[in-house]
């Protein structure tokens, strides 16, 4: 393990806090990078996302992707928990917090707000971070693809009456072109880059040419993940500062039900003895959201400034760190599984 996985957590740590203190410092420079945006998708983010992503989209192998219907369970685990678990336990655990633990705290209009904004984060399971807590769990990348492929495929389908069930609401819009241009710039633009280099290197050098390669991309990958943290803090500084109470109320559930739900998936992986290669990545799918789709309809539904937003901003706050704990958390007890599958 090189240097930069070795002390990530420091490094995403300072990321954090020269996030934070280059907000504060230069607003306008980080005001001017967010309006750099699609369909609410910052396209600065999405390229380091991308740099995160392409070192792994080099390992798929398209002959093994066709075996992976051989071992549904994974498959099965990442759909129950993303839709049949996950949105509902994120909803209760809202009601219980902002309705009757913190209702001291806050006022009922805002307490609705943060409560579905915390639902948005639910109903949105992740697209493309995915990639990368997978290659740091040394996850298998053919089946990691196909598991985020099936999970984007019912997003279509599910996401809107799910949302709409839970917010009590029925004129939800979807926003299409921000779950589009996603799926396009997070897993089909990197996924193309990723087959195309991968052909060129082994023809010029078989699979040492492929591993070789991917080893010299890594360290980038960490850069890319480190610069997307000083960005999203770095967008959100002064939000930190002026509100840190509410902040940490909305942490507190969220906290709750990302350790929650890793939990169910982690035993479920090992009642089902699935190979930790596999098992890993099923249980992060669920446990990371796809933060842009719950920005944009909490926008869309509530207004830029509304309680909902705000909940779903600080979802991406605190994703990064926990995702990481969660990261080597699985790489600790990589024993606690039945031998990897090639």
């Amino acid at each position: 393990m090189g240097l930069f996985e070795r002390y990530l957590t420091v490094w995403v740590g300072l990321g954090i806090l020269a996030g934070v203190g280059l907000g504060l410092l230069t607003p306008a420079s980080f005001a001017a990078i967010a309006a750099i945006e699609v369909a609410h998708v910052n396209l600065i983010v999405a390229v380091l996302i991308w740099i995160m992503i392409y070192p792994m989209m080099i390992q798929i192998d398209f002959a093994a992707v066709r075996d992976v219907g051989r071992k549904p369970q994974g498959l099965m685990l990442t759909v129950v928990i993303n839709w049949l678990i996950k949105p509902f336990t994120m909803a209760a655990l809202g009601v219980l917090f902002f309705k009757y633990l913190f209702a001291p705290f806050v006022d009922p209009q805002s307490a609705n707000e943060y409560i579905a904004g915390m639902i948005l984060l639910g109903v949105a399971p992740c697209t493309a971070m995915v990639f990368v807590w997978s290659q740091l769990t040394k996850g298998d990348p053919n089946y990691t693809l196909v598991q985020v492929s099936v999970n984007d495929l019912i997003m279509v389908f599910a996401f809107a009456p799910i949302a709409a069930f839970l917010l009590g609401v029925t004129d939800l819009a979807v926003p299409w072109q921000t779950l589009l241009l996603s799926t396009v710039l997070y897993v089909v633009l990197p996924l193309v880059a990723g087959v195309l280099t991968r052909q060129w290197l082994r023809s010029r050098g078989g699979e040492a040419a492929v591993s070789a390669f991917v080893k010299l991309l890594k360290p980038w990958s960490v850069v890319g993940l480190i610069a997307t943290v000083v960005l999203l803090f770095g967008f959100q500084a002064e939000t930190i500062v002026a509100q840190p109470l509410v902040i940490a109320l909305i942490a507190i559930p969220l906290l709750i039900q990302t350790y929650g739900i890793f939990a169910i998936g982690y035993v479920g992986a090992r009642w089902l003895k699935l190979p930790h290669n596999i098992a890993a990545p099923a249980c992060l799918i669920g446990t990371s959201n796809f933060f842009e789709l719950a920005v944009a309809v909490a926008i869309s539904l509530f207004g830029l400034h509304s309680g909902a937003a705000l909940a779903t901003v600080v979802g991406v706050l605190v994703e990064v760190p926990v995702m990481l704990s969660l990261v080597a958390l699985i790489n600790r007890t990589r024993h606690w599984f039945v031998p990897q599958t090639s």
